[in-house]
C-alpha cells in the first residue's frame, strides 16, 4: 500500500509544481521588464539592467502608492458591503425553497453573464441621475455588481449544508439573537465568508471598465494607472507597477489557501459547537 500512496503523493506534488510554474511563468517577462533598461528583439535578456522603473514607480510623481491606497480602500469597502448583503441573501437562497427562487438566482448571476461594458453603460446614466459619478462612493457601489454574485452564491452553498437546529438549541438554552449569531452561526459560516470575501476582494481589485466609466477618470486605481503606462509604451514602468498590482492578490491567496483546501463550510463548523 505504501508504493501506490507514495506514487499518488508524488503525482500531487508534481501537479502542484506544474500548476505553480504555469501560473508564475507569464509573470517572468513582466518582472524582467521592471529591471530592464531597454529590451529588444532578438535578445533573450536585456543588455542593461536598471532600477529606474522602480524608482519612478515608488516615487510620488507616478501616483502608484496613492492609487494603491485607493484600490485597497475600494476593494475593502466593496468586500464589506458584499458580505453584509451576501450573507443574508445566501442564507435565504441556501436554507429556504420558495416560488421564483430559480429566477432570483438567474438575476444574481446576470451581471456575471452579461458583458461588463453593457452593464457599465446601463448603470452610467442611473449613476449620473443619482450624482454618484466621478466619486469614490459611486465606484464602490458599482463594484458590488460583479462582487455580490460571488459572495451570495458562496454563502448559498455554505447555508445549503447548514442546520438551523443548532440556533434553536442555543436559543432554548437562553442565548439571545446576538449571542446565537456570534457563538453558533458565525463560526460555522466563517470559512464561507473568508472564501467569498476573497473572491469579492480580487474581483473588485481587478475592475477597470466599471471604475473608468463611473469614476470618470477622477478615481484613479491601479488598473487604470497600469493601463495608461502600458498604452504609452513604457514597458519598464508597466512591469514595475504590474508587479505591485498583482502582489497583494498573491499574498491574499496564499494567506487564505488553507480555507480553500481545508474542511470548511457549515457542516465542518458544527463539529466544534
Amino acid at each position: 500500500m505504501n508504493g501506490p500512496s507514495r506514487l499518488s503523493r508524488s503525482m500531487l506534488v508534481l501537479s502542484g509544481a506544474l500548476l505553480i510554474i504555469w501560473l508564475i511563468l507569464p509573470l517572468v517577462p513582466m518582472l524582467i521588464w521592471s529591471f530592464a533598461h531597454g529590451w529588444r528583439f532578438p535578445d533573450l535578456l536585456p543588455q542593461q539592467w536598471s532600477l529606474q522603473a522602480w524608482d519612478y514607480a515608488l516615487s510620488d510623481r507616478s501616483g502608484t502608492l496613492e492609487s494603491l491606497g485607493v484600490t485597497i480602500l475600494i476593494a475593502a469597502l466593496a468586500t464589506l458591503l458584499s458580505i453584509l448583503v451576501g450573507v443574508p441573501a445566501g442564507r435565504a437562497l441556501g436554507l429556504y425553497k420558495f416560488r421564483g427562487k430559480g429566477l432570483i438566482e438567474l438575476m444574481i448571476l446576470a451581471p456575471v453573464i452579461v458583458p461588463g461594458i453593457a452593464v457599465a453603460l446601463g448603470l452610467h446614466s442611473v449613476f449620473i441621475q443619482l450624482g454618484l459619478t466621478n466619486t469614490l462612493a459611486g465606484v464602490v457601489l458599482v463594484h458590488l455588481v460583479p462582487t455580490l454574485p460571488y459572495m451570495t452564491l458562496v454563502m448559498a452553498g455554505i447555508f445549503a449544508n447548514y442546520d438551523p437546529a443548532h440556533e434553536s438549541q442555543a436559543r432554548s438554552l437562553g442565548a439571545n439573537a446576538v449571542q446565537t449569531f456570534w457563538h453558533v452561526t458565525l463560526p460555522a459560516i466563517m470559512p464561507g465568508i473568508i472564501v467569498g470575501g476573497l473572491f469579492a476582494f480580487l474581483v473588485s481589485w481587478s475592475q477597470y471598465i466599471l471604475t473608468l466609466l463611473i469614476g470618470g477618470g477622477r478615481v484613479i486605481t491601479l488598473p487604470l494607472l497600469l493601463f495608461s503606462f502600458a498604452s504609452a509604451g513604457r514597458n519598464d514602468i508597466t512591469g514595475a507597477i504590474g508587479i505591485i498590482y498583482i502582489l497583494p492578490g498573491i499574498l491574499i491567496l496564499l494567506f487564505t489557501a488553507r480555507h480553500l483546501s481545508g474542511s470548511n463550510g457549515a457542516v465542518g463548523g458544527f463539529g466544534r459547537i
